[in-house]
C-alpha cells in the first residue's frame, strides 16, 4: 500500500512552507483590498479610511480609545482620518453619556452605505473561497489566522483564547 501525504508535517515546517504561506498571505490581501481600493480612490480616500468605516461599522458607537486599540494607530493618525471621515459626513462623533470624556463614533446613513459597498465584494470573494474550500478547511483557516495573532488579541473571538500560536 502506498502512503498519501496530504500535506506538510506541522512538526516539520520546511522554510519553503513557511515562505509560501507568507506569500500567500501578501497575495490574498492584495486582492482582497484591491476592489475597496479602487472604490475609495475615486472618492478621494483610502485603506486607512477603510479600516476606521469598517471598525465603526461593526461596532456602532465604539469609543475613539477601543477604535485606537483595534487599529493600533497614532492618535495623530487617527485624528486625520476621522476628521476627513466626519467632514464628508461619513461617520459622527457624539460625547459619551456616562463619561463626557469619550467620544462615540457612529456611521452616517451615508457611511452605512460606503460600508456595505466596500464589504459587499470582500463578503463574496471570502465567501467564494469558504464554499470552495468546505467546512473543515475553513475552520482550519480560523485557526491558522488565530494562530498569526498576537495572543492578547485572540480573545476577542469566540474561541479564540485558547488557541495556541
Amino acid at each position: 500500500m502506498t502512503d498519501v501525504k496530504i500535506g506538510p508535517n506541522p512538526l516539520f515546517l520546511r522554510e519553503e512552507d513557511l515562505r509560501q504561506g507568507m506569500e500567500l498571505l501578501f497575495y490574498a490581501y492584495r486582492d482582497f483590498t484591491a476592489e475597496p481600493d479602487a472604490m475609495l480612490a475615486k472618492i478621494g480616500l483610502g485603506r486607512a479610511h477603510h479600516r476606521v468605516v469598517y471598525f465603526v461599522g461593526r461596532y456602532p458607537e465604539i469609543t475613539v480609545s477601543d477604535l485606537l486599540g483595534i487599529l493600533q494607530i497614532t492618535k495623530q493618525s487617527l485624528s486625520r482620518v476621522l476628521s476627513e471621515l466626519i467632514g464628508q459626513d461619513y461617520v459622527v462623533q457624539r460625547t459619551g453619556t456616562r463619561d463626557r470624556r469619550q467620544r462615540l463614533l457612529s456611521l452616517t446613513d451615508k457611511g452605512m452605505d460606503l460600508e456595505r459597498q466596500l464589504s459587499d465584494a470582500q463578503r463574496a470573494r471570502i465567501a467564494r473561497a469558504y464554499r470552495a474550500a468546505g467546512a473543515q478547511a475553513v475552520e482550519g483557516f480560523r485557526t491558522v489566522m488565530l494562530g498569526i495573532m498576537d495572543e492578547a488579541e485572540r480573545g476577542k473571538f469566540p474561541g479564540g483564547a485558547g488557541k495556541r500560536g
